[in-house]
């Protein structure tokens, strides 16, 4: 009979402490760590060519970039990586420019499987990448983990930040193909360093790693994930050093403000829920929007000029025409001679001088030298006598609730028997009428020259039959420098948003996502909703 000796506690304790500390060891496969291979994508690189053999990609179009195939020699290490990776607790990663779930920095975990993926990526890894590449690599790296599911994407960007100079992702994917989504997306740039349009796309697949300079023109995005049951899981980071010199940032030339329409307030009788035109109406709007800045006006079009601008907008007709950057901007922006007549109708209405007035009255703001409660109205008040209060509401409204586009002339007389006056400027505004569907986007930017000042938004939404939360495409105010959201705006029919922001306070258009491509009730496959979107300015 045999029999085995009884551990003691100690020896347990021991033996369970140096477990804890293992650490399983990676190597990087034969061919990639060969000489004559390591010689060949030197050359490739260093000469900006094209070379591919065996598992080994090195191509600089449309910037260096290489997909190392079998990166890790072992699979039960990639195997049992995975499953570590996979116990991890993940975040979920939200604003403008992604959405996915990313883990805490992997620099801090004691997994025998990550601990050995650290080390070979931070010794034998960054020493290839400096002989290959010929680059400086300071010893400190980023490296976290992230998971992709479905509509999770990350939107175009070049990664230039804090010395960034060589980026990596490791795949542990299952099998994956392109109509799954999750690719690794390049761009092309034009003749300013702006990202143009995706010519090169990698799909995911396991044990292949991708690495690429970042650059000036290293933008990419990670596709939108389609595919609703699958998990696209990767290590990725930043290998540190001297960055490339950076050209002056490229700034937009500011859009073109428009001065008023000179259309009086025949139009808003014709056009605007009778609600909205009365006088005591208006008061309650103004006392909320003044107290929140900002207010959604529901049903604000009459119901049958709404079902013709709903109509219209979906008329094969209209010219749309795609707006970018990439890294700014994804949408369609309608041509306005293209417009359907009632459309056009639509967008003077909201062009209009009386409806600068109208705006005016609801928000307390001075849009036009009209508007009553103006800085020079009130100047004028305290130094003059009171003239027997035939002006209390000229300016504002006459008995309907319209705004009269002549009242303030005497005010401005009189007070020009004190001072001479200034001569009032012409009220201006900026406006798209937008298309938005599956991909579409905005993005905040630090070259956004339209919000530097305080601007009264509106958006007027058409086609949102059957939207819902989780499509995207909703309108997120944040303040500079955070992520959190301070208001969000949703598509809805027929509603008017009114949005009174400053100049710390930005303003993005969430990705629409998958979702909204699919048919789901009364909304047909594919449709698109629309919004108008004007900016005003006091």
């Amino acid at each position: 009979m045999t029999s085995k000796r009884k551990k003691n506690d100690s020896e347990i304790c021991a033996k369970g402490k140096k477990k804890e500390k293992r650490e399983e060891t990676a190597e990087i496969s034969e061919l990639i760590v060969d000489s004559d291979m390591k010689d060949k994508v030197k050359e490739a690189w260093t000469k900006k060519l094209q070379y591919s053999d065996g598992g080994v990609e090195v191509d600089c179009h449309p910037f260096p970039h290489g997909v190392l195939k079998n990166f890790i020699r072992s699979q039960t290490f990639m195997e049992n990586l995975q499953t570590e990776l996979l116990r991890l607790n993940f975040h979920e990663k939200s604003n403008d420019l992604y959405k996915f779930k990313q883990s805490d920095d992997l620099n801090k975990r004691k997994e025998p499987h990550i601990t050995g993926l650290r080390a070979v990526l931070y010794e034998e890894f960054r020493l290839w990448l400096t002989e290959v590449l010929q680059v400086a690599l300071e010893p400190t790296v980023d490296i976290s983990c992230a998971k992709y599911e479905y509509t999770d994407v990350l939107l175009c960007h070049d990664d230039e930040l804090e010395s960034r100079r060589i980026a990596f992702i490791l795949y542990l994917v299952p099998e994956w193909s392109q109509s799954d989504g999750g690719t690794l997306d390049l761009y092309s740039t034009d003749e300013n360093f702006q990202p143009q349009a995706v010519v090169k796309s990698l799909v995911p697949s396991w044990n292949t790693l991708v690495f690429f300079e970042v650059s000036p023109v290293s933008f990419h995005q990670v596709s939108e994930v389609i595919a609703g049951d699958k998990c696209r899981l990767s290590v990725s980071g930043w290998f540190h050093g001297r960055s490339l010199e950076r050209p002056p940032r490229h700034v937009e030339l500011a859009a073109p403000r428009n001065p008023h329409l000179p259309r009086d307030e025949e139009l808003l009788f014709e056009w605007i829920n009778p609600v909205y035109l009365d006088v005591e109406y208006q008061t309650q709007v103004q006392e909320e929007f003044e107290e929140t800045s900002e207010i959604l006006l529901k049903n604000f079009l009459k119901e049958d000029k709404f079902k013709q601008v709903n109509e219209a907008l979906k008329q094969a007709g209209i010219q749309w025409v795609r707006r970018g950057p990439p890294n700014q901007r994804c949408y369609e922006r309608a041509e306005l001679h293209s417009l359907p007549p009632c459309v056009s109708t639509c967008w003077e209405l909201l062009s209009s001088e009386a409806y600068f007035l109208l705006l005016s009255n609801f928000t307390g703001l001075t849009l036009h030298f009209l508007a009553s409660g103006s800085e020079e109205e009130e100047e004028g008040e305290g130094e003059e006598e009171d003239d027997g209060g035939d002006n209390d509401e000229e300016g504002t409204a006459g008995s309907s609730g319209a705004p009269q586009t002549g009242a303030a002339a005497p005010q401005q007389e009189k007070k020009g028997k004190k001072e001479k006056v200034k001569e009032p400027s012409t009220p201006v505004c900026r406006g798209e009428l937008r298309r938005w569907r599956h991909g579409d986007y905005t993005l905040v930017h630090d070259t956004d020259l339209h919000n530097t000042e305080f601007a009264l938004d509106l958006l007027l939404y058409c086609g949102c039959e059957g939207w819902k939360e989780e499509f995207g495409g909703f309108t997120s105010y944040i303040a500079n420098g955070e992520d959190e959201e301070l208001l969000t705006v949703y598509p809805e029919n027929n509603s008017l948003g009114l949005v009174y922001r400053d100049k710390d306070t930005l303003k993005f258009v969430k990705h629409v996502n998958h979702r909204s491509s699919t048919p789901r009730g009364p909304r047909p496959l594919g449709s698109a909703f629309y919004d108008f979107s004007f900016v005003y300015y006091e």
